[in-house]
């Protein structure tokens, strides 16, 4: 490992991109604390101390928690992600981008100019339900979060969001093209793991104070590291489809006749679909708990960490839309077309219609474990910190709560400060991060990170 960090640095061009993408990174946390004028910190705390579980801490997540401070940075790169996922989903349904969409480089700029357009619409409207949203809203204890309203804030708030949001889908562009690994998701990856000294810190003084058990913090590293473990063996596991190409005589030349796979990815829609799920799902909660009317606070509260309903509806709506956002960004027939098109087969399959049919199968099945593994990892912090609530369940929840081991009804009792989406980003970025760099070396003749898997690819 030191022997690899030494070849980056030894390399002028790797080490050039790595500095500049940690310095871009730094210039993003320094934004980061630059507070929007105009409002109360203190009510700003206390509000968002009560929205734990909903919409509104979901995107908070994704800001890198600079919506719960309202700093520059508030929104975030949620426009860029939503803008990019708008655009996916219109080249199924609108000709023109899907001919965009397969005119290489050029359409993929094209696609890409679109994207910042639809960020800086998306901006422009959500900056402006803010600055509404902050005059309206007041700490549970009555104060204004915004002292002064008026046109002249709600401008300022429309204006300074706006711009920090296109300035860090500048800095990911930047990073992504000058720099090393993906730069939004880099941003991303910056804004949850700067919390992890806060968290380690909370975790010492609650193990010295005697309010959390040595045994009980052993077993939630112990823990921590098997989850980390099973995500990058999920995120790397491939189903690979043999492929064979005939031979084509072209002059006194011969192409083809060799044989290669077809990878498919078990976690082929990445975290997107955990997205799709938690806006979905919390959206009733948070409306529900904007109205005071007892049914609707009673209807809140059954959406909260760990209730039957809420655990139910998610997992049923990560496996909807894993499928949903599969059968968008993978076109069986369009793989099948390709094949054929320069030669290719799968042994045993024949080609076209057949061929396609196989390669939907082989996906659907894996899709489901891919499914499952995002919905283990999604209710997973749920679990450690408040179990699951049976209790709440009609006619068998007296039943079950007595019944069952506390560990599982009422958690571990412990502050999880990263959530199961939280630790698939994080993974999958240092995964994608460090294997951009491994080609970097491996380019250049040095040994890489993952020297042993290198090798068996080779033999292989």
């Amino acid at each position: 490992m030191l022997e690899s960090v030494r070849n980056i640095f030894s390399i002028p061009d790797l080490r050039r991109r790595v500095l500049f993408t940690l310095a871009l990174l730094a210039v993003y946390r320094v934004g980061a604390q630059i507070p929007n004028p105009g409002i109360s910190a203190t009510a700003l705390a206390e509000f968002w101390q009560a929205q734990k579980g909903t919409i509104l801490g979901f995107v908070d997540l994704f800001s890198g928690r600079n919506m719960s401070k309202m700093t520059i940075f508030a929104l975030g790169v949620m426009p860029y992600i939503s803008s990019s996922i708008i655009l996916q989903l219109l080249q199924v349904v609108w000709p023109y981008l899907e001919r965009l969409s397969k005119e290489g480089e050029m359409g993929r700029k094209k696609i890409t100019q679109y994207t910042r357009y639809g960020t800086l619409v998306i901006c422009l409207i959500q900056g402006m339900g803010i600055a509404f949203l902050l005059e309206a809203l007041k700490a549970p204890g009555g104060a204004s979060i915004v002292p002064n309203p008026g046109l002249g804030f709600k401008a300022l708030t429309v204006l300074t969001l706006t711009t920090g949001t296109v300035f860090i889908m500048w800095l990911g562009e930047q990073i992504s093209e000058r720099g090393i690994g993906n730069g939004i998701s880099l941003i991303i990856f910056a804004g949850i793991v700067v919390d992890l000294p806060r968290g380690v810190q909370s975790l010492l003084t609650e193990l010295r104070s005697g309010n959390m058990d040595p045994l009980r913090l052993i077993l939630l590293v112990v823990l921590m590291l098997a989850v980390i473990a099973f995500i990058v063996f999920v995120e790397r596991g491939q189903r690979r489809i043999p492929v064979s190409y005939a031979k084509r005589v072209v002059g006194r030349k011969i192409y083809g006749g060799q044989s290669t796979h077809l990878p498919l990815r078990v976690n082929t829609g990445g975290v997107i679909p955990i997205i799709f799920a938690a806006s979905v799902i919390t959206i009733p909660a948070t409306m529900a708990s904007l109205i005071k009317a007892p049914f609707f606070q009673d209807f809140s509260r059954q959406f909260g960490m760990g209730m039957p309903l809420y655990n139910l509806l998610y997992v049923a709506a990560i496996i909807f839309f894993t499928y949903f956002y599969i059968s968008i960004i993978f076109n069986p027939v369009d793989v099948a077309d390709n094949l054929r098109k320069y030669g290719g087969f799968i042994p045993g399959i024949r080609p076209g219609q057949n061929t396609s049919d196989f390669i939907d199968s082989v996906l659907s099945r894996i899709t489901l474990v891919g499914a499952v593994y995002l919905a283990a990892i999604a209710i997973l912090p749920e679990f450690l910190t408040t179990g699951f609530k049976v209790g709440t369940l009609p006619l068998i929840g007296t039943f079950l709560e007595s019944n069952l081991p506390k560990w599982l009804t009422q958690g571990l009792n412990v502050n999880f400060y990263f959530g199961g989406t939280s630790i698939l980003i994080v993974v999958g970025v240092a995964m994608d991060t460090l294997q951009q760099i491994e080609a970097q070396l491996v380019m250049r003749h040095y040994d890489g990170f993952m020297r042993r898997s290198r090798i068996r690819g080779r033999r292989g």
